[in-house]
């Protein structure tokens, strides 16, 4: 129902216009003093008002989007798709994290080794500074790098990316890989390392803490002396490379595995060579797949990895795409077409970290780094 007029307009209202029609007519002469001041104080109203109305239509196009979460053993909530930032060139993710933000992503994985955080954090200023995303809707991951580990530089690391992000806690912190650049065995010590992050997360820098690229066998050496149990295992998962063995270890450990490269991770060739470089985006059964339920292959495949029991980050710098990856909440897979692409019978680790092999140790093979035989 429309408000009633204005008590000023009253004298000067004409009788027996339309039904529903209010109809006003000034030819006998300028409005009253009172009048007038009655319309100048509505207009001043009106002024006033237009700051929040506008912060208020600018804050409705930020609306988060109902997606689901997993509960992590912390009893923090990590949403299950968030935007990956890895191999975003500069100049491309601060548009790339304010358009998510906008589609209504609220999980953002970051690095320091990605050298983009400063890019990200104007991305997440720019938002939290207007009021747009409250700091409480996002989920904001970091990972320390190999150089950075020890008990005293962990600290400095994670101090380092929350000054670039503009934050003043991470809501996940991982150790990137277990790798420290040492030569002959890790140093220092994966449990050093660990014990720091414990530390962070006394200290309220950090909420939440766990692992990237870690095996079984390594998780399983973190948990003989973690006071804190990691809650996170990022690792790469995708139907070339489905991790089903390393998924069911966590998930009996209570520990969320979180998918990185759910696409195949086709861009990183160049970065880890492979001895098939087959592309999973241009596979047969995907693409059939793709077919039947209307959708793009990446969706297919992030769809894939929501079903297989990991939440996932899938990274790309289109708002077009941005906005369709996140596009996979309101339906599924057929059984049919899941078991199809967990059937796939090639498998291969893409994102495999040959660079860290060295003959002098730690890690001399494949199978040492990942505890496991070389997928070929």
């Amino acid at each position: 129902m429309a408000a009633p007029p204005p008590a000023w307009l009253a004298p000067h209202a004409i009788t027996g216009a339309l039904p529903g029609l209010l109809a006003y007519s000034f030819a006998g002469g300028a409005p009253t003093a009172a009048a007038a001041a009655a319309a100048a104080a509505a207009a001043a109203r009106e002024l006033a008002a237009r700051p929040a109305a506008t912060a208020a239509a600018r804050r409705a196009l930020y609306t988060a989007v109902d997606a689901p979460h997993f509960t992590l053993n912390d009893g923090s909530r990590l949403p299950a798709v968030g935007l990956g930032t890895w191999k975003a060139g500069p100049g491309e993710v601060r548009a790339a994290v304010a358009a998510a933000l906008k589609a209504g992503y609220r999980h953002i994985d970051c690095a320091e080794v990605y050298a983009n955080e400063e890019e990200v954090g104007e991305a997440l200023g720019a938002v939290l500074e207007a009021g747009l995303v409250p700091r409480s809707e996002l989920y904001i991951c970091g990972k320390v790098w190999n150089s950075n580990h020890s008990a005293a530089r962990v600290r400095q690391a994670c101090l380092k990316s929350l000054k670039a992000l503009r934050l003043d806690y991470l809501d996940l912190y991982l150790i990137h890989w277990p790798v420290t650049g040492s030569v002959g065995e890790v140093k220092p010590s994966i449990q050093e390392t660990w014990q720091a992050m414990e530390t962070l997360v006394q200290e309220g820098l950090v909420r939440s803490i766990g692992v990237s690229n870690f095996s079984a066998v390594k998780l399983a050496e973190i948990l003989t002396y973690a006071r804190i149990p990691p809650a996170v295992c990022q690792v790469e998962v995708h139907p070339y490379h489905r991790n089903n063995a390393l998924i069911a270890w966590c998930k009996e450990r209570d520990i969320h595995v979180t998918a990185f490269s759910p696409l195949g991770s086709p861009d990183s060739e160049s970065i880890f060579p492979r001895k098939r470089p087959l592309v999973l985006l241009q596979d047969e059964t995907v693409k059939a797949v793709a077919a039947r339920t209307g959708r793009n292959v990446g969706q297919v495949l992030i769809r894939w990895a929501l079903q297989h029991g990991t939440s996932v980050i899938p990274k790309s710098t289109s708002p077009q795409r941005i906005k369709g990856n996140l596009d996979v909440l309101d339906w599924e897979l057929s059984a049919e077409d899941y078991a199809a692409l967990c059937m796939l019978p090639f498998q291969q680790r893409m994102v495999n970290g040959a660079m860290w092999l060295n003959p002098k140790g730690p890690y001399h093979t494949m199978e040492e780094l990942w505890d496991e035989p070389e997928l070929d």
